[in-house]
């Protein structure tokens, strides 16, 4: 090896060195701000009362149509309160439901998103600043499961579940309100990128004259109008959709969050990857 790549090796040597003691806590540190910030944006405490979430109203609104109007309010991972008025199509009768006073509806995407962030935290709160690096290859390894838990807290907010309608009929949310909802109305929440969703199904009963072509529904965040199921011994088919929604801000963030963080992780792994080109031998 001449001299000159000898003088070159030792300079990335001290230069990786650095990278493992210096650069690789700084951006720990910058990602630990950025979580600790999403994590507050998911448990916001109420004006004066740190032991109580704010609670927030959110207006539903449909750019198209005033079928379904209404105000869900929102105290942090919890619905718990949703009053809608909902004019149904053929009579345009308007009907009124609301939660019970005793119930509310946890939004399971809003708490799994919550969890994989605090994760997230705790990966990374257990490298603090006294932590040696040794290799590359573990920076690596921590950056890869941050980002793991980084991306299922952002897949929970931007991929509702999906449910097939006999699923939904029986779900708790359908006795959760005053007055109890119809036998033809079926109602479902979910949380898409920063809006919380409603979704309200009108069904018609099919007659046995008319079930010969029944082909029952899969499985779907939406249903669209026609899909078919069965239950208890009754076919249903859906007769009319209508969805609104409303946007969270704070939910925004934290999205924002999620990105700005996993991109600061794959700059550090793009980074040891450079200087672990120049090697081909060692765990850089």
């Amino acid at each position: 090896m001449s001299a000159a790549s000898q003088a070159e090796r030792a300079v990335l040597e001290e230069e990786f060195k650095w990278l493992l003691k210096e650069e690789v806590h700084a951006v720990l540190k910058q990602l630990q701000d950025i979580l600790k910030e999403a994590s507050r944006r998911f448990a916001m405490p109420a004006a004066g009362l740190e032991s109580q979430l704010k609670q927030e109203n959110f207006i539903l609104g449909s750019s198209t149509m005033d079928q379904v109007k209404g105000v869900l309010t929102l105290q942090g991972e919890a619905l718990t309160q949703a009053d809608i008025n909902l004019k149904m199509a053929k009579s345009n009768q308007v009907m009124h439901f609301a939660f019970r006073d005793d119930k509310q509806w946890k939004m399971q995407q809003i708490q799994d998103a919550r969890n994989h962030v605090n994760q997230a935290l705790q990966l990374l709160n257990s490298r603090d600043e006294s932590y040696h690096f040794k290799t590359g290859a573990e920076v690596n390894k921590l950056m890869d499961a941050v980002m793991m838990q980084l991306t299922r807290a952002r897949n929970r907010l931007t991929t509702p579940a999906t449910m097939t309608l006999p699923e939904l009929a029986s779900s708790g949310l359908m006795k959760m309100f005053t007055p109890p909802m119809p036998g033809d109305l079926m109602v479902n929440f979910y949380i898409n990128l920063s809006k919380l969703c409603l979704i309200v199904y009108q069904l018609h009963v099919l007659q046995p004259s008319t079930t010969k072509n029944f082909k029952p529904a899969g499985s779907s965040v939406l249903h669209n109008p026609g899909a078919m199921f069965e239950i208890n011994n009754t076919k249903f088919e859906v007769s009319h959709v209508h969805k609104v929604e409303c946007v969270v801000p704070w939910l925004n963030d934290t999205l924002v969050f999620f990105t700005i963080s996993l991109q600061l992780c794959q700059q550090l792994k793009d980074k040891i990857s450079v200087f672990s080109s120049y090697w081909n031998y060692g765990p850089f």
